[in-house]
């Protein structure tokens, strides 16, 4: 029977109701944290970018952060927000200074939704404003007002202090990484010199801007010092080192454009164009940017993002009156790096051995490589060793971030993970046994070992980490030393030849319970000993109790609340200090006395408490 459809089936929802009920159209994905890009980050940017903008227009030096228990509260030192329009600032679309360009000509939001959304999607939401101390401070819940209040007679100085909870009824069992946050306040204080943040007490300032933040980036591997250019409105930093791959840092109005768009379009073509005409040689593409570690940072008029959580560029202009923004970021970077080059024949030879090496490496492996692409076809590698899902990591798809893939070892734990997992979001590829240690060996191993061609493959990175074909990379292996191993060997791999897969957070561990403890009226799923004694107290009595010794002991049927909406993942974050040469060394070297000692200072010897 088909439903009536009439006056009474047509309803229009209030702000908040819209934003809560479609939370992905302001926020991007939800997540729980594990995630950079997660809902809860893009909250904390949403205030982070307001608090900004006043910085950028000369408005106060200071910014602090706080986040305990999962409550987040910023307080920047700006002009504070006209008293008598707080209420329409936090809670009345289509509100804010912005739209007058002449306040905010290259701001990082335009469309007075951010903090609007932050309210809506906030358990509580605190917002207070003070000026030249008179101040007036609204409590919401839900994008509600739930009380407000004015305060006169103040000492306290002018800006804006806000303060929310992320709703647990739209974020499940979410916290924030501290990782996260720190490189998030990183890239706002390399963006913006001479602004301090201050997080959880910790002081974050840089004063070189980009050159900074790779060197904070940089392995100790740059193989020649940072080339730092700057001009009206942009701002490049450029430098090599010994790593596979390209790594890219691209901003837009002090926004991070993690999918770049078309200013970092625009400087990959000219790079190679400017490249070619100071050697005099058609070098190929993949040489030149070969081991490329750059920042792009510019200032557009009202830019237009491709999503609403601006992570891809779309303006094709500077301003309604200025150049593209191809011949923008061209015509400065063939101009200014052509002339250091010029000026510092030391760094443009070593530049020029870096792209020399790149070409003869290429060349000897295009044989190997062209075999490889033969091989996984012949073994069908999408009917053995891939068990694919219905969609793809595709920026255009409304689940693209979604996608994931798991690398299991043994046919037991993969046939559990693919009997229970997501078919349209979740894809499954299998190890035989033990992966090499590729730690050391160069890439041609890629292609001549079979599980790396064929994993390479599977992923879709033969040529570029662009075209990766799942958002996330999972491993999945058993909670034993065997599993443990496994899990370093893969590890090896992404950061000997595919770091920028870590460095962008697209890897992480699959977090499988320890132990099941139950009686005949409930189940409680453990991932640590703790949470197992935690979970005897609650049932009280003598428990039954199941120590999970592999992925394959588990049942399809019990997978399935492993690998669902509550999945625990772990991601792999490599701290901004850390060397990848180093540490590979370290761990994966050669045995060595400071190992062993290591080994023995941090030996953990677990305890059978079941009994």
């Amino acid at each position: 029977m088909t439903p009536n459809y009439d006056e009474g089936t047509i309803r229009t929802l209030d702000w908040q109701e819209h934003i809560r009920k479609r939370p992905g159209m302001y926020i991007g994905k939800l997540g729980d944290g594990t995630a950079a890009d997660d809902g809860i980050y893009v909250l904390l940017k949403e205030v982070m970018d307001n608090s900004v903008d006043e910085f950028m227009m000369g408005n106060g030096k200071k910014i602090t952060i706080k986040i305990e228990d999962d409550r987040v509260t910023i307080r920047d030192f700006g002009r504070g927000i006209p008293l008598g329009k707080l209420v329409d600032v936090a809670s009345k679309m289509n509100t804010g200074a912005k739209y007058d360009s002449k306040v905010f000509k290259k701001s990082v939001g335009l469309n007075g939704v951010g903090i609007k959304a932050v309210n809506a999607l906030s358990s509580k939401f605190t917002i207070r404003s003070v000026r030249e101390g008179v101040a007036k401070e609204i409590d919401f819940s839900q994008g509600n007002i739930t009380n407000e209040k004015d305060l006169n007679g103040l000492e306290e100085p002018n800006g804006t202090l806000v303060t929310f909870e992320p709703d647990p009824e739209v974020f499940r069992s979410f916290h924030y990484i501290s990782d996260y946050v720190v490189n998030m306040v990183k890239n706002y204080t390399f963006l913006n010199a001479g602004l301090v943040v201050e997080y959880n007490g910790e002081r974050f300032y840089s004063r070189n801007g980009l050159r900074d933040l790779l060197e904070e980036n940089m392995d100790d591997d740059a193989i020649y010092p940072v080339i730092h250019l700057k001009g009206e409105d942009i701002e490049i930093a450029i430098t090599h080192g010994n790593r596979y791959g390209e790594d890219y840092y691209s901003f837009v109005n002090g926004q991070h454009t993690t999918q770049g768009g078309t200013h970092l379009q625009a400087f990959r073509e000219v790079y190679v164009k400017t490249i070619r005409d100071f050697y005099k040689k058609d070098f190929d593409p993949s040489d030149i940017r070969a081991s490329i570690v750059a920042a792009v940072s510019i200032k557009v008029e009202e830019p237009v993002f491709e999503s609403q959580t601006k992570t891809k560029l779309g303006s094709k202009d500077i301003g309604p009156n200025g150049p593209s923004v191809r011949a923008h970021v061209g015509n400065f970077l063939q101009k200014e790096l052509d002339n250091f080059l010029h000026k510092n024949p030391d760094t443009a030879e070593v530049l020029h051995r870096r792209i020399t090496e790149s070409e003869r490496e290429r060349k000897a492996i295009s044989g190997i490589k062209k075999l490889a692409k033969q091989r996984a076809k012949k073994v069908s590698l999408h009917n053995k060793k891939l068990r694919d899902c219905r969609i793809h990591f595709d920026s255009n798809h409304e689940r693209a971030d979604e996608s994931s893939i798991f690398i299991t070892e043994g046919d037991s734990a993969s046939g559990s993970i693919t009997k229970s997992r997501d078919v349209n979001t979740q894809a499954v590829f299998s190890l035989r046994g033990k992966p090499l240690n590729t730690f050391g060996l160069t890439k041609k191993v890629v292609y001549e070992n079979e599980e790396f061609n064929l994993l390479q493959a599977a992923l879709n990175i033969e040529e570029s980490i662009d075209d990766l074909r799942y958002n996330q990379i999972i491993i999945a292996t058993d909670a034993d030393v065997d599993g443990m191993h496994i899990r370093l060997l893969l590890i090896t791999f992404f950061l000997q030849f595919f770091p920028e897969l870590i460095r962008k957070g697209h890897v992480f561990i699959l977090q499988t319970p320890l132990f099941r403890v139950r009686n005949k009226q409930k189940t409680y799923y453990c991932y640590s000993d703790e949470e197992r004694r935690e979970a005897i107290k609650k049932l009280k009595g003598k428990p039954e109790i199941t120590r999970f010794k592999g992925l394959g002991e588990i049942s399809p049927d019990e997978f399935k609340n492993f690998i669902g909406i509550d999945i625990r993942l772990d991601p792999v974050l490599m701290k901004k200090h850390e060397s990848v040469s180093q540490m590979l060394e370290f761990y994966m070297g050669k045995n060595t006395p400071d190992r062993q000692d290591f080994i023995i200072d941090n030996l953990y010897v677990e305890k059978d408490e079941v009994a």
